[in-house]
Order: C-alpha cells, then structure tokens, then sequence
C-alpha cells in the first residue's frame, strides 16, 4: 500500500483575548483628558487582522478607508458612524476603497470586534471635516502612540 504524501496543511491558531495585552494606537485631548482607542491584537498576518478595541468615551477618530475590505462588530457601549448611531449588535461592512465615519465613542466609550482581510491599513478621508469635529467637541489631536507593527508592515498612520 502506497503511503500518502506528507503536505503541510495549515493548521489553525488560537489566543484567548486574556492572555493579550491592551495596546493604545491612537489617542486625542477632550474636555481636559486622554481619551484613546485600545486595541488586542488577536492575529495578525499578511493575510488579516482580527483584534478586539475597546474606545474611551468621547474617542473620536477620522473619517478613513483601508487598503483592505473590514468588518466591524459592536460589541458593548455606542458609537456613532457619521450619521448612523451604532449599538451593540451592530455591524459594518466596509468594502475596500469606501471610507466610513467620522466616529464619535459614547458617554460610556464602545468595545468593538474587528477584521481587516489584506493590508489594514488607513488612509484619511476628510482632513478638514475632523478639524472641525475636533474643533466643535473641544478636542485636539495628540501623536500617534509608538505601536510595533509586524516587520512586513510600516506604520503609516495619519
């Protein structure tokens, strides 16, 4: 009897959300404090990203796209997404290419469950609109917290 092939299957990975630490990826000064957007990264691959974010109240982040099509899952808290008022349950299809926001995290900030499929990557959608945001909340923005990206990936954040 013929012996099959030996083949290298890809094998499944698994992280527990516990075992991850909370790093903080963007941050703005409202109303006299820091609030940020936190995020456990779960994987990360050429391929996709999948984490968990949890946002401060009050996090407002630009209106954006990404090199890649993203989900995003409410998980507990609100946020707003330009227009639409987004609870948990809620979620957000965006295909690569179309930009959504601006976001606007609730008096209780927002938990969110995220995938991006490619490059995830953003890139700013209406500069001028979130100077005005910012500008109408009494907020400003506050540098990029230092983030280690995977090597095959430079930071390009804005």
């Amino acid at each position: 009897m013929r012996q099959p092939e030996e083949t290298s299957m890809p094998e499944p990975r698994f992280r527990h959300a516990d075992e991850e630490e909370w790093r903080e990826v963007r941050a703005i000064e409202v109303g006299g404090r820091r609030a940020s957007v936190w995020e456990k990264w779960l994987d990360f691959t050429p391929a996709f990203l999948s984490l968990t974010a949890r946002w401060d109240p009050g996090m407002l982040i630009h209106r954006h796209g990404h090199n890649s099509d993203h989900v995003v899952f409410v998980i507990a808290g609100e946020m707003r997404c330009g227009d639409v008022r987004c609870t948990p349950g809620m979620h957000i299809a965006l295909p690569k290419g179309a930009a959504f926001g601006p976001f606007v995290a609730g008096p209780e900030g927002v938990v969110l469950f995220e995938v991006m499929m490619g490059d995830p990557r953003s890139w700013p959608a209406d500069p001028q609109g979130f100077e005005e945001l910012l500008a109408e909340q009494g907020a400003k923005r506050l540098p990029n917290p230092p983030i280690e990206l995977p090597g095959w990936l430079e930071d390009t954040r804005s």
